[in-house]
């Protein structure tokens, strides 16, 4: 009995591994869906760039410790063996020492305090460098999300006019059966198709790129498969080009690590001054010797204040300020650089979006009536008073307008995200 049991229980466990085994692979085919905000995520969390600006936030925080050991005393110890001969004394003999020592710099003419400054304000700028990558990774997501929506409707429409023109083709060889037409339309309608044909692998293939590219964006596999679950759609931007231009000045991270490149270069300038100053500096040592190991009988010590002044140093301090004020002037222009291409970035996507919900507007109005013309061409071809071409035509019309909507909407909600970015909008 006891036997059956453990059978029993052994295929139990078999079975349910099997099942599990089984979700697995079919969690591992089936597509994965995302939102646009779910990708946003993930590339914060797993694109590399973000990795390697917070390895530089880190090593600029442990740049200003290494700064501000400048200002704190240094303790050192030391040991001495060695052998000795002398021919005068016809002797040879080991002596040992021992010592200790301290230092502490009390006064460097600004030369550590400018060091500690600039390396806060480094720091103060690497944090400043990651909020600017996370914003460009978010518009590395959104963009590539987009992409994906618009191949995405790219596929059906192409594949809605692959299924227009089969079902016309079908009307066209109905008509040249009971002979009302000439084999020319059938042949020219038949051309039509695998042109349209054509042009949805294209769309399928793009499509497939846009998955790839959006799948390294996030940091998946590029081979996953992906649902996207949001659309392409219309949202009024309420802000004016004024405002745009006016909260770019205030948030953006890129403007704000201009201003203190510009503030390292002004310490920069009062570091190389404390060439013309003196250093005043405290030591204290002590030490130990004698002839036998380890040396420890014969004590000395020494507690001293050490000051000094380089008079002259044939002109090093000088120039070590001539060029720091040269960096200082070429952080001052490369801050106004920033604000000028922030502003001309603004400019171009405020003005690209405005442009593009203009065209929202019109080519929506085309569609619906390149629809309806659309309509009145294959009645008209039926009733045999219209002709194959205006068929054609009007399918093709109809497929370029549909094509400029998708095109508007998608310009427009990238032209959005970038705005989003130029004014350096937080990442939530």
């Amino acid at each position: 009995m006891a036997q059956n049991t453990l059978w029993s229980r052994r295929l139990a466990s078999a079975l349910v591994g099997g099942c599990l085994l089984l979700n697995t692979a079919f969690a591992a085919t089936a597509p994965y869906e995302l939102t646009l905000d779910e990708s946003i995520r993930l590339a914060l969390a797993n694109n590399p760039a973000i990795k390697v600006a917070e390895a530089d936030k880190e090593k600029a925080a442990w740049t200003v410790k290494e700064a501000q050991a400048g200002k704190a005393p240094t303790l050192s110890l030391g040991h001495t063996s060695s052998r000795s001969h002398s021919d005068l004394k016809d002797s040879t003999g080991n002596n040992f020492e021992n010592g200790i020592s301290l230092s502490l710099p009390l006064y460097t003419g600004g030369k550590v305090e400018s060091a500690i400054e600039q390396a806060k304000l480094g720091n103060d700028s690497a944090a400043l460098g990651l909020e600017n990558t996370k914003q460009q990774i978010r518009l590395d997501a959104t963009s590539a999300y987009y992409n994906v929506l618009q191949a995405s409707n790219m596929v059906k429409l192409n594949q809605e006019s692959v299924d227009r023109l089969n079902a016309h083709v079908k009307n066209v060889q109905a008509q040249y059966q009971v002979g009302t037409v000439a084999k020319t339309d059938v042949l020219r309608s038949e051309v039509e198709v695998a042109d349209a044909e054509q042009n949805l692998i294209k769309a399928e293939n793009s499509y497939e790129l846009s998955i790839a590219n959006l799948n390294n964006v996030v940091g998946m596999p590029l081979e996953t498969q992906i649902n996207v679950k949001d659309q392409l759609k219309y949202e009024q931007v309420s802000l004016t080009l004024e405002q745009a231009i006016k909260q770019a000045m205030v948030n953006r991270p890129n403007l704000a690590q201009a201003e203190l490149s510009v503030a390292v270069a002004e310490e920069g300038v009062n570091g190389a001054k404390s060439g013309y100053r003196p250093t005043i500096g405290l030591s204290a040592s002590e030490g130990w010797s004698d002839t036998k190991f380890p040396g420890t009988d014969n004590n000395t010590w020494s507690v001293g204040v050490k000051a000094s002044w380089n008079i002259f140093d044939s002109g090093l301090t000088n120039s070590q300020v001539r060029q720091s004020q040269a960096s200082l002037e070429k952080a001052r222009q490369q801050q106004q650089q920033a604000k000028d291409a922030a502003q001309l970035e603004v400019r171009q996507a405020f003005l690209n979006l405005k442009e593009a919900e203009k065209r929202i507007a019109t080519s929506q109005v085309a569609v619906n009536k390149a629809e309806e013309d659309y309509k009145i061409a294959q009645v008209r071809y039926t009733s045999g008073v219209g002709t194959n071409l205006d068929v054609i035509d009007s399918q093709v019309a109809l497929t370029q307008a549909k094509t400029n909507y998708i095109q508007s909407l998608y310009d427009y909600n990238t032209s959005r995200a970038k705005l989003e970015k130029a004014i350096g909008a937080k990442v939530q």
